[in-house]
Order: C-alpha cells, then sequence, then structure tokens
C-alpha cells in the first residue's frame, strides 16, 4: 500500500535525496514521496494553528482594549462632570457670599450718609443760633454801656462756649463723610469683587452646559436608532423615580433686585433640569438589553437571519463551557427551565416589551420572578439541547417579534 502510495505521488513529489557528510563519512537520506507529503501536512497545520491563536489573542486584547478604554473615558468624563457640578456650587456659594458683603456695605453708607445729614443740619441750626445769639449780644451791648466790663466778659464767655459747640460739631460732621467715603470704597470692592464671580460662574456653567448637552446626544441618537417610544419608557421612569421629602428651610441669602445673581441661579437650574434628564435616560437605557450578555473571550458563529434554510432567531456565542453568561439589562425573570431545541434555558423580560433569551446553558443561576440587573450572572454556556458545541444562543424579541441582537448592541456602543 505503500509502495502504491509513493508511486501515484512520485510525479508530482519525486524522490529527494538528503546528504549529510562528515569528515569520516556520507548518509544518503532519502525523502519518499509520503514521507515529504506527511512533512508538508505537519508544516501546514502548524502554521494555521499558530495564525488562528495569534488572531483570537489579538481580537481577545483589542476587544479588552476597547472596552477598558471606554470604560475609563466613561469614568474620566463622569468625575470631570461632577468636579465642574462642585466648583459651579462653590462659585455660587462665594456670589452670595459676595452680594451679602454688598449689602452690608450699602447698608453702612446709607447710615453714614444720614448721620452726615444729620450732623449737617445740626450745625447749620447752630449757626443760625449763633448769628441770632450774637446780634442779640450786639443790641445788649449796644443798649447798656454801663453794664461795665463784667457783663462783656460773661457774654464773651457765653461766645466762646457756643464756638466750642460749633467746632465740636464740624469734627463729628467730618469724621462721618471720612466713614462714609470708606465705606462706599468698601461696596465698589465687594460690587467688583461680585462682578468677577459672575463673569466666572458664567464661564463655567457654559463649560457645564456643553458637557451635559454631549451627554444627552448619544442617549437620543441611540433610542432613535432603536425605534422605540422612549416617551412611554421615560414616563415610566418618572412614575417609578418620583420620591420627595426633608425638611423646608428658609433661605439664608435673597437675592431680589439683583438681575445677575437671578440670572445665574436660572441658569443653575437649567442645568440641574438637564442633569436630570441625562440621568433619566441613564435609568431609561438600564432597562433595555443594550449590553453583551458575555464579557470573557468568545466567537461570533452564526449571525441572526436565514441559516440551513431557516430562520435563526438569534445570534450565535461560541465558547468554552462554563463561560458566565450576564445579564445585558435589568428585568425580570419569567422562564429558567429546559425546553426542546433551546436545551437549559433562561427568558428575561426588560422595558417596553424587549425580551431576551439565553439557551444551550450548563447551569441555571436564577429562579422565576427574580429581578435582575444589567451585568448580574444568570447562568453558564453550555451544550445542551439542539447544539452542535458549547455556546449561547441569544435572543432578543420586541412585542414577541425577534429582532436582531445585535442592533441593540450597535446602537449603544457610544453610550457604554
Amino acid at each position: 500500500m505503500p509502495n502504491r502510495s509513493n508511486s501515484a505521488l512520485e510525479r508530482i513529489l519525486p524522490e529527494q535525496r538528503l546528504l549529510l557528510k562528515t569528515q569520516s563519512s556520507t548518509r544518503v537520506i532519502h525523502l519518499r514521496p509520503m514521507t515529504q507529503l506527511g512533512l508538508m501536512g505537519g508544516t501546514a497545520i502548524l502554521v494555521g494553528w499558530a495564525i488562528l491563536s495569534g488572531a483570537l489573542l489579538a481580537y481577545d486584547r483589542i476587544g479588552g482594549g476597547k472596552q477598558s478604554q471606554t470604560e475609563q473615558a466613561q469614568t474620566t468624563y463622569e468625575a470631570r462632570l461632577e468636579a465642574l457640578a462642585d466648583e459651579r456650587d462653590a462659585r455660587a456659594a462665594e456670589a452670595q457670599e459676595a452680594q451679602l458683603r454688598f449689602a452690608v456695605a450699602l447698608d453702612q453708607v446709607a447710615k453714614y450718609q444720614a448721620d452726615l445729614l444729620t450732623a449737617q443740619q445740626e450745625k447749620n441750626e447752630l449757626e443760625a443760633g449763633l448769628d441770632a445769639m450774637q446780634q442779640k449780644l450786639g443790641t445788649a451791648m449796644a443798649a447798656l454801656p454801663e453794664a461795665g466790663a463784667a457783663g462783656v466778659q460773661e457774654k464773651e464767655l457765653a461766645l466762646t462756649a457756643l464756638n466750642d459747640q460749633l467746632r465740636a460739631t464740624a469734627e463729628a460732621r467730618d469724621s462721618a463723610a471720612k466713614e462714609a467715603r470708606l465705606a462706599q470704597a468698601e461696596a465698589a470692592a465687594a460690587k467688583a469683587e461680585q462682578q468677577q464671580l459672575i463673569a466666572r460662574n458664567d464661564e463655567l456653567f457654559t463649560q457645564i452646559e456643553d458637557a451635559v448637552t454631549a451627554s444627552v446626544v448619544p442617549f437620543e441618537d441611540m433610542f432613535d436608532k432603536l425605534g422605540l417610544d422612549t416617551d412611554k419608557l421615560l414616563a415610566s421612569i418618572d412614575e417609578g423615580y418620583a420620591g420627595q421629602g426633608g425638611p423646608l428651610t428658609p433661605a439664608a441669602v435673597s437675592t431680589s433686585g439683583n438681575a445677575a445673581i437671578s440670572e445665574t441661579e436660572a441658569r443653575a437650574g437649567e442645568i440641574i433640569v438637564s442633569l436630570d434628564q441625562v440621568n433619566r435616560y441613564r435609568i431609561a437605557s438600564d432597562k433595555l438589553p443594550l449590553a453583551m450578555p458575555l464579557k470573557s473571550a468568545f466567537r461570533y458563529t452564526s449571525g441572526f437571519g436565514a441559516r440551513w434554510g431557516r430562520a435563526h432567531q438569534g445570534v450565535d456565542l461560541a465558547g468554552p463551557i462554563g463561560t458566565p453568561v450576564l445579564a445585558p439589562g435589568d428585568g425580570v425573570v419569567t422562564f429558567a427551565g429546559r425546553q426542546s431545541g433551546y436545551g437549559n434555558l433562561i427568558k428575561i423580560e426588560h422595558a417596553l416589551g424587549t425580551e431576551t433569551r439565553y439557551a444551550h446553558l450548563s447551569k441555571i443561576r436564577v429562579k422565576v420572578g427574580q429581578k435582575v440587573s444589567r451585568g448580574s450572572l444568570i447562568g453558564d454556556m453550555g451544550n445542551t439541547g439542539r447544539s452542535t458545541g458549547p455556546h449561547l444562543h441569544y435572543e432578543v424579541r420586541v412585542n414577541g417579534k425577534a429582532v436582531n441582537p445585535m442592533s441593540f448592541i450597535k446602537a449603544a456602543q457610544n453610550v457604554f
């Protein structure tokens, strides 16, 4: 039999001779066609195995690196947004403190101005009284020349006392005017500080508004691609997350009459509303099956659509038996058991009539009625039911109709 095979291969692979020469002898090795064919086949198998292993390793590293970069970018963005929010709160507090100092300074200026007017009025009254007394004194002295030196001395003493009182009043007036000027300078400085804080707040709010807008766009694009009734989903979020409470305390600082502070507060309120919108989108996305059910390395072995003359209503993801299977979104387990063709099967109901199925499992780790969250472990990959090897058959259905699971996963690739 080997001779016939060698004869048949002789035309394609003629016999080769390998000469091994040493100092004392020469050895000839005959490479028959069958031997050459075996060497070539073994070499091809080794090269193919090396290429396949390298491709799988590169795919695993690229997938893991991409996921790690996405998670790192998401974490960095959330940290930046939180830092901007803290900076916004600090600037708003500083603006309120500046407004309070400005109001106190204005009150002090008003008090000093009132004291100055009172002192000026008293001075005018004393000057008028002094003029009247001087006139009366002059008339009396002219009418009573016989009063003598003693009477004149008494009147001079009275006049001196009045002049001293007038001088003291003038000094009080000058002191009040000086304090009023100082208070006006402090009020101007407080006003300038307030304007600087308002300008910093405006810049900070602009950054936060841009960041919030950039956060909303990926969610809106994702829901548009899915074609689901997003308003209905958000309404369910509002209904389920509507708790309020806590003691009511009066505001410590009033900003009435200050248009700049009022505008800042209005912008801060708008940012809070926008952040709440982002949070609503985030909660809504958690209730839909948008993530991959596998985090470990796997092979994509069969897609959604026609296969072998029949409709394949999901995707097949192959991997080792026991690979963890995770919930791609929040939901409730509606079936956990064995079903013909599917083998060990889990069904999870999500929001807006969406349902996911996980077939051919080696182990089921959830029970009917159990609530699961995105990323929860629900089972292990297996080879049960109608299956040619270990893999996960993953389905997504909307209102009972099977849809391509990858449409959900791809729609969320810029969000998660």
